[in-house]
């Protein structure tokens, strides 16, 4: 379970330079909006999966990176 968390906790902090940038500078242009609706989509779809066998590490680090992951997609809509 260790393990799990602190690989969770490295991938999901990846992307908070990301979201301080972007909401920062308020620009969004070098982001792609297919990549990140396609991969908070599926950070959800893991969420989702994480509930349904009720694995503590992997709801929250995709819950986490889905907060992250979607904060980029809105900067994206609203600056890009």
């Amino acid at each position: 379970m260790t393990l799990g968390l602190v690989a969770g906790a490295l991938t999901t902090i990846a992307f908070l330079p990301q979201v301080m940038k972007t909401w920062k500078s308020k620009s969004a242009e070098d982001l792609s909006l297919g990549m990140l609706a396609s991969f908070s989509t599926g950070v959800l779809l893991w969420l989702i999966y994480g509930m349904l066998i009720d694995s503590l590490p992997i709801i929250i680090a995709n819950a986490v990176t889905l907060l992250l992951a979607s904060t980029n997609l809105a900067l994206k809509l609203k600056y890009g």
